[in-house]
């Protein structure tokens, strides 16, 4: 058998293996060792193995779906090894034959299928990428749902995506360094020109241009993927729908360290809490949940594209009975792109089935519903999904005549398919509840038989039908030839007679035929939704897309929300806008959250923030970016009045941690996103800078935004909210024509400081860091020594100096250096008279200062 083991382990190489036995999975040698860590399970040692006791564990094959959930989260590989053949067809190769095993799937944290192994509102991308000379082709897919996309992106841009696209395994050519954690694939595998084949074969057309244009580094990329798909399948068919081309100036560009710093579909601690998306998710469906999460994660830049979305909004939220009752309908719709992926791949339940036919329902019963509210001029966007909303028909038909309400899990406990579907299957389940009428009729018999008033007939697993009686009364049944004896356990005997065994046998032939009818409808249901997979994956995106609409019209309703007007221009006027999150959370504390206006004009598309610590400078910041990816996503927004002008991209670079992985201090990593914004920003994108500067010496970090100031305001030249506490920067604004200086409102009573939280024009006259560090809890005397330096620096010659320093514009003076050292030279040189010298005089000064040049300095 560990001959079997090892074959079968080279075969899955770093994947754990579970190698079945019987009713567990088994690991041996090291996957033993990283499963019971893992799963925190009890490692044992049996038998031996080179010299050494073998270590092994295990785990019940009823539930080990919950185990390996565990190992893909941690992110294992794990490959399934089944039993292909019965022991009894084993013996029939020699009495000491092993039973034939075979990897039937390798599972991956990018090739889940099963609910439980699942985030039903996540999507689970597997995404190969392939760096060619000047690009990097991308292919992505949720085989759990199908979808399928493919782009090339500049190699600077690899970064953003993989943040974008989040997928849960990477694939990697081996010959070219992975920019994260990745799965190497041979060089081999990234061919375009088999990719090619491949998709069109697979898609039944002749070639892929009906589907997009395909840049070659993308398909080279999609065929490492589908090979990936290939290879963990086990020739377990998986179903992709046709690849979908996505180009990266269609969408809102967001890098990595901006989606971190926003906090968009995920919060710092890496769940959804505390994001935008766990703020404005209202809806019903997990199909619905993943789009609004994919359509936040890609804003568009399209206005026509935006515009259809916010039509679909204004509609449904302009009508709450309506609203309501989509809501209510879309919350019996169970998740049928992901039922569907699982029946596609054969691993589906009976539930499955039923989860189409319950979608699909739902589905015709809103497009009813629909078209009866519908009337001329209605948004072309939602005519489209209403459209899309037509079930397969006769599929529907037939699920809905097959299947009773409520399937079991396994399609081996029966009763799956409705009584009066088929008769021949009604007559054996009639024939089956008979036998069982007989058995209770056969008992009752044997008890006045034997007078044995507590016999019963029992049924198990291993021996099947018998008669079982205590111990103390079965006595005479020992003596009796009708009566075979079969076990004796603690308490009670087991008997056997030709009666039970012939019931017995009719019975378990009924059930047989039974299970086998019911397996061959369920197949048959199983290819009939797979025949019409295109149909039911339309409905599955139009179902998901009304939801998502329907949520965020729900959202707008009740929150007042308005829609944005989006422009071609560079418009970014903001009237009362607020932070969905920090609004979401002052209203549990039960507190008002204060709006602010935000004009960036090109009068004044630069603005200087200034104020407190805690004032609400960074709140400000985040809320302008957040109000433009919801509209750019098709969102209204938390405003009284938006209108904004297409962002082509987001830069935000609101605070900063180190990474001390990579060796960068907090300054350098604020460094290094900065550059990126200088350097990646255009005239139509949108940048949100906070106290860029403070992570080194004051004077440097002031030089550094002063001139991080002037470069956005002269040479990008996009709009850009600058907070900062280098008050010393509003001395900018007589230079900058397009600079504009606002301040966060504050008041101090009776010593205390009172946030306004009001954006309004000016400057602040300081940061009052004194009064924040007094609400924060600092001790009296460090406070009143704080007080007592900062007025000596305030009055002192190190205050007089930097104040007049800062006069000398057009940019400032340094700190005040130190005196240089004493140069003897220097000085010797200053005192020479040259018109006094005699020439005897001159060659000893030549002499001296030769000496001097000499010393040190």
């Amino acid at each position: 058998m560990m001959a079997q083991y090892l074959a079968l382990k080279a075969e899955a190489g770093a994947a754990l293996l579970l190698f079945r036995m019987g009713d567990f999975y088994e690991l041996f040698l090291q996957d033993a060792a990283i499963a019971a860590q893992t799963l925190d399970i009890a490692l044992t040692h049996r038998g031996q193995h080179e010299g050494r006791p073998l270590p092994m564990c295990g785990v019940p094959v009823h539930s080990h779906e919950a185990y390996l959930a565990r190992l893909v989260k941690s992110g294992h590989a794990v490959a399934i090894a089944e039993q292909v053949e019965s022991p009894a067809d084993a013996k029939k190769r020699g009495s000491k034959s092993v039973v034939n095993r075979a990897i039937v799937r390798v599972i991956t944290p990018g090739t889940l299928t099963e609910e439980r192994l699942l985030d039903g509102v996540r999507a689970n991308w597997l995404l190969a990428a392939f760096p060619s000379a000047n690009s990097i082709g991308l292919a992505w897919a949720d085989i759990s749902t199908g979808d399928f996309h493919l782009a090339t992106i500049p190699a600077a841009a690899l970064t953003d995506e993989l943040a974008r696209i989040a997928p849960a395994k990477l694939l990697w050519p081996e010959n070219a360094t992975p920019p994260c954690p990745a799965t190497l694939q041979h060089p081999s595998r990234f061919d375009s020109r088999a990719a090619e084949r491949t998709l069109t074969e697979r898609f039944g057309v002749n070639t892929l241009d009906g589907f997009g244009a395909f840049e070659r580094p993308a398909l080279a990329a999609a065929n490492a993927l589908v090979a990936h798909l290939s290879d963990t399948a086990r020739g377990t068919p998986i179903r992709l729908n046709p690849p979908q081309s996505q180009q990266i100036a269609d969408t809102l560009i967001i890098d990595a360290a901006t989606r971190r710093s926003l906090e968009i579909t995920s919060g710092q601690g890496g769940g959804r809490e505390g994001s935008l998306l766990a703020s404005i998710d209202r809806t019903v469906t997990a199909a619905g949940a993943r789009r609004l999460a994919e359509d936040l994660s890609t804003p568009l830049t399209d206005v026509a594209r935006i515009n259809g979305r916010l039509d679909c909004l204004q509609w449904l939220a302009s009508d709450t009975p309506l609203r309501d009752m989509l809501r209510t309908t879309l919350r019996t719709a169970p998740d049928i792109a992901r039922a569907l992926g699982r029946i596609a791949a054969g691993r589906e339940s009976p539930r499955d089935l039923a989860a189409l036919r319950d979608g699909l329902s739902a589905a015709a019963a809103l497009k009813v519903r629909l078209e009866a509210a519908a009337a001329s001029g209605d948004p072309a966007a939602l005519v489209s999904l209403i459209t899309a909303l037509a079930p397969p028909q006769s599929l529907l038909d037939r699920l809905s005549a097959a299947l009773v309400a409520s399937p079991p899990v396994k399609a081996a406990d029966g009763n799956a398919i409705a009584e009066g579907f088929d008769p021949a299957l009604d007559e054996l389940r009639l024939l089956a509840r008979d036998t069982r009428a007989a058995i209770a009729s056969l008992e009752a018999a044997l008890r006045a038989e034997t007078g044995i008033a507590t016999l019963k007939i029992r049924h198990n697993a291993v021996i099947g039908y018998h008669v079982e009686a205590a111990t103390r009364t079965a006595e005479p049944l020992l003596g009796n030839p009708a009566f075979a004896h079969r076990q004796t356990l603690a308490g009670v005997m087991r008997f056997d007679t030709e009666a039970l065994r012939s019931l017995g046998g009719r019975i378990a032939q009924a059930q047989a035929h039974s299970l086998a009818a019911e397996a061959a409808h369920l197949e048959e249901l199983r290819q009939q939704a797979v025949a019409a997979a295109a149909g039911i994956a339309a409905v599955a995106r139009a179902l998901a897309a009304l939801d998502r609409s329907a949520a965020l019209a729900d959202l707008a309703a009740s929150e007042g929300w308005c829609r944005p007007m989006l422009t071609e221009g560079r418009d970014f006027a903001i009237h009362a806008g607020r932070h969905p999150v920090v609004e979401a959370a002052r209203r549990k504390a039960g507190e008002a959250f204060v709006p602010n206006d935000c004009r960036l004009e090109d009068a004044a598309r630069l603005w200087l923030v200034t104020g407190p610590n805690m004032g609400g400078k960074s709140t400000f910041l985040r809320q302008n970016a957040l109000i433009a990816i919801l509209a750019q996503s098709g969102s209204f927004v938390p405003a009284a009045q938006a209108t904004i002008g297409i962002v082509d991209r987001l830069y935000s670079r609101v605070g900063a941690s180190d990474s001390l992985a990579e060796g960068r201090s907090t300054f350098m990593v604020e460094m290094v996103e900065t550059a990126a914004i200088l350097n990646g920003a255009t005239a139509r994108s949108l940048l949100l800078l906070d106290e860029v500067g403070r992570g080194t010496a004051t004077w440097d970090g002031l030089a550094l935004a002063w001139s991080i100031l002037e470069a956005i305001h002269d040479r990008v030249q996009a709009r850009c909210l600058f907070a900062s506490h280098y008050h010393e920067l509003v001395a900018l604004k007589p230079r900058l024509p397009h600079l504009a200086l606002r301040t966060l409102r504050v008041r101090e009573w009776n010593k205390d400081l009172v946030f306004l939280h009001e954006v309004s024009e000016g400057s602040a006259a300081g940061s009052l860091g004194l009064q924040v560090a007094r609400l924060a809890g600092l001790p009296a005397d460090v406070l009143a020594r704080a007080a007592e330096i900062l007025g000596k620096l305030e009055t002192g010659s190190l205050g007089a100096a930097a104040r007049n320093a800062l006069s000398d514009l057009p940019l400032f003076s340094a700190a005040p250096a130190s005196a240089p050292p004493a140069d003897p030279l220097r000085a010797r040189l200053e005192d020479i008279q040259p018109d006094s010298l005699t020439p005897r005089a001159a060659l000893d000064l030549i002499y001296e200062i030769k000496e001097l040049s000499r010393k040190p300095i």
